[in-house]
């Protein structure tokens, strides 16, 4: 049985430090589950990991689509499947690092993908609605349809509110897509919250001084357009209102840390969710390298 291994956790607490050293021991290869961080030029934004960085480690699944393009859930377990038997067959072991936890539970537990193309006609209705009405109009839409899918998508989250509303309209009944069957060892890093705020401020601060502004600036001047799918990430959708002044620079950096940590706070309650999960504090990070290398060496070393 293929062994894979995930090192989840919140936005800035760590993960691909963590992954790199697990990688450099276990003779590992990362295999990325950021739904940003899959499309070219979003980098400042996204916290892309730098060649540098990487320390030599292959990474996969950064890069791979056009800035303006969209990336879902079933391309991501599909890819993903196929870069694990690749690094398997290679006698190395997958490690899947990231924050997209969708995509991790998707790939780990299996999920219904719909059963139905895009309609963009009832798309364009429902965006219109939640401009004119807001998103939590339309959430109750959905509650009130599909009420099971709708405790899976967040009230604010536009994309995946529309998509699930169109699945819900327009999909056949499926069960379930079954799991592969992998010997899955899931490690997830957790810091106190207030240190972990704290991280992820002082990111959003460095973002902006190594240029985030420019960066997205660059992108819609490229052509990309302010409703794709990546820059309605957090970070870049609040430049863009920036860019367009409907926000000043003090009110954009504020939105931007606020809605980072509430995305953490989404996160963590989405671990907790995960079956079989090994918690490790990384306040003391050292200490925490060699905590996490003992875990996943005996689990490694099982059976082989």
């Amino acid at each position: 049985m293929q062994k894979v291994l995930f090192v989840l956790g919140p936005t800035a607490v760590g993960k691909s430090a963590m992954a790199i050293n697990l990688a450099k021991e276990l003779n590992g290869e990362v295999i990325s589950a950021d739904s940003v961080q899959v499309f070219k030029g979003f980098d400042i934004g996204s916290a892309k990991i730098t060649q540098d960085e990487m320390q030599g480690i292959k990474h996969h699944l950064i890069d791979i689509c056009e800035s303006g393009q969209e990336f879902s859930v079933a391309e991501f377990v599909k890819l993903t499947e196929e870069k694990i038997k690749e690094i398997s067959a290679r006698g190395r072991l997958p490690i899947i690092v990231g924050g997209t936890f969708l995509y991790v539970k998707a790939l780990t537990e299996g999920y219904n993908f719909g059963g139905t193309e895009k309609q963009e006609a009832f798309r364009q209705q429902l965006e219109k609605e939640i401009e004119e009405k807001g998103s939590e109009e339309v959430y109750k839409r959905l509650l009130a349809f599909a009420p099971e899918m709708a405790q899976k998508v967040h009230v604010n989250n536009k994309n995946r509110l529309i998509r699930a509303l169109e699945i819900a309209t327009f999909g056949q009944k499926q069960e379930r897509a079954a799991a592969p069957n992998y010997d899955c060892r899931i490690i997830a890093l957790l810091l106190p919250r207030e240190e972990l705020y704290l991280r992820i401020n002082k990111r959003v601060d460095k973002m902006l001084q190594e240029g985030l502004v420019d960066e997205v600036k660059n992108l819609l001047q490229s052509g990309v357009s302010e409703k794709s799918q990546a820059m309605r990430a957090i970070g870049y959708k609040e430049v863009v209102a920036y860019l367009k002044k409907e926000i000043d620079f003090d009110k954009m950096t504020e939105l931007i840390k606020q809605r980072s940590r509430n995305y953490a706070k989404r996160q963590l309650t989405f671990l907790r969710s995960f079956q079989n999960i090994e918690t490790i504090d990384v306040t003391d990070f050292d200490e925490a390298k060699s905590n996490t290398l003992k875990i996943v060496k005996e689990w490694f070393n099982e059976n082989n």
